[in-house]
């Protein structure tokens, strides 16, 4: 680390977060601070509920607004332009919004993204239109930065011997909010139809997915009201408040704003490198997942209802929040980041291929308890695969220059993924649709191409180090 002239600290570009000359001894887990992690987690938890509420029925959604003109081959061009617009107007703020997060504090900034997803929801159940549609999605991607905040503020709660519990407990609750979410979603459309005897009111005819978004935007306005009144900040209250006129680049004492241009070292570099090559063959394979359910077996899917897909979906996320928070943890400790995130992007390969031959199994046995064994593996092998997401973090987080860039350091990382994950859902839709319209290898085109770049993208993993960049044992392929 190199002093400025101005006093303030600047990150030398090959210094990691939390580098040393020579690895520490292990040492017993500091105790997790429970009741800030816990209110931390719930904040995340409002996220995949509100994202993926939509999943079971973005679909048929869009078939009855007759948006594709009554050509079902053309749902999954909207579906994934929906899905992929939160995304996409994320990647213009969320760099701002975590740089702000390193000024004015963690809360504010946390606060207002779960704001923004309780307003977002309950546009979003009133649309009638596409353009409404749009614009819903587009208010919550503008006001919410909150994973990368949230990353940030994780890192803060802990330390180099509980970081990986720590970061362990993310997934978990993405998982669980992947339960939840897709249950909502799938159990709650339509109430008119499915309990005519309780809801009555012509309303919830004419906005017949009201009331799943309802639902989960009331999630986000309690979380908003526990984190206001019981979420304690993290950043100094010296460091948000006080200012001094040092030079350009450093305007607050004991926490200098470093320029985005000293983030960019090769640690930080290679970390949001494989962190968007994750998110970028993640999200595909996410949209791809529902819209495949949906279809019809002729077309190349498997013609499930929505309460069937939300079942399935929720069924992951139970089995992958288990797997997390009891093994996560441990494989990191038996193996190292390295090799755990290595394993799951390995599964990106059968995960795509068994798309194909579900598909198969059900031209030939229809729902035949082959097809459910399919589509548990599938389940189990996503289950697999989530595990390097928490690999990531670790490595975002280790590899910031210091303590002060933490929140502009994984607001660069969730910008490369905000930037993926804008392209995955429609690429990956349209491509689904592309391949049926032109039958490309039999209607299953979208699959090689996606095996194809899972390949590829996993020769993106091979400089990071075994352990971390905390670590000087940086073995490369040991």
């Amino acid at each position: 680390m190199r002093k400025a002239q101005d006093g303030c600290s600047q990150p030398d570009e090959e210094t990691a977060l939390l580098a040393s000359p020579e690895r520490k001894p292990v040492k017993a887990p500091t105790p997790l601070p429970k009741l800030q992690i816990f209110i931390l987690l719930l904040m995340q938890l409002a996220e995949p509920i509100t994202s993926q509420c939509i999943y079971p029925f973005i679909n048929q959604l869009v078939s009855e607004l007759d948006i594709t003109g009554g050509d079902e081959k053309k749902v999954g061009y909207y579906a994934g332009l929906i899905e992929s617009l939160f995304f996409a107007t994320e990647a213009m703020f969320i760099m701002q919004w975590s740089r702000i997060s390193d000024r004015v504090g963690r809360k504010p900034v946390l606060l207002t993204g779960v704001g923004g997803l309780c307003i977002s929801m309950l546009c979003f159940g009133l649309s009638k239109t596409f353009t409404a549609l749009v614009v819903s999605r587009c208010i919550v991607g503008m006001l919410n930065g909150n994973i990368g905040v949230i990353k940030s503020m994780m890192a803060e709660l802990t330390d180099s011997t509980n970081l990986a519990q720590g970061f362990a407990l993310m997934p978990v609750m993405w998982s669980v909010g992947g339960t939840i979410g897709p249950l909502i979603g799938g159990q709650l459309a339509k109430p008119h139809d499915r309990w005519p005897a309780l809801f009555t009111n012509p309303f919830w005819q004419r906005y017949p997915y009201f009331l799943p978004c309802a639902a989960s935007a009331l999630f986000s306005a309690v979380i908003f009201i526990i984190a206001a009144a019981f979420l304690r900040e993290t950043v100094p209250k010296q460091s948000v408040k006080k200012t001094v006129r040092f030079s350009d680049e450093c305007h607050v004492p004991h926490q200098c704003n470093t320029p985005v241009r000293s983030l960019l070292t090769r640690p930080v570099l290679w970390s949001i490198a494989n962190y968007a090559s994750l998110a970028f063959l993640e999200i595909a394979y996410r949209a791809v997942q529902p819209l495949f359910f949906s279809t019809p077996v002729s077309l190349g899917g498997l013609g499930l209802p929505p309460s069937t897909i939300g079942i399935i979906l929720g069924s992951f996320g139970v089995m992958d929040g288990i797997f997390q928070a009891l093994f996560f943890a441990k494989f990191v400790g038996w193996w190292g980041q390295k090799r755990v995130f290595q394993l799951g992007m390995s599964m990106f390969v059968p995960l795509f291929l068994l798309y194909p031959l579900m598909n198969i199994v059900a031209r030939s046995t229809g729902t035949s308890s082959t097809l459910w064994t399919l589509v548990v593996l599938q389940l189990a092998l996503s289950v697999i695969m989530d595990m390097a997401y928490g690999c990531c973090f670790m490595f975002v987080t280790s590899a910031a220059p210091n303590r002060n860039s933490l929140g502009a350091t994984n607001g660069m990382a969730q910008l490369a993924a905000s930037i993926v994950r804008a392209i995955g859902p429609a690429g990956s839709t349209s491509l689904f649709a592309l391949s049926i319209d032109h039958w490309w290898l039999q209607g299953y085109g979208v699959y090689a191409i996606f095996t194809t770049l899972a390949c590829v993208l996993m020769l993106v993993g091979l400089p990071l180090p075994r352990y971390g960049w905390d670590s000087v044992d940086n073995e490369n392929d040991d």
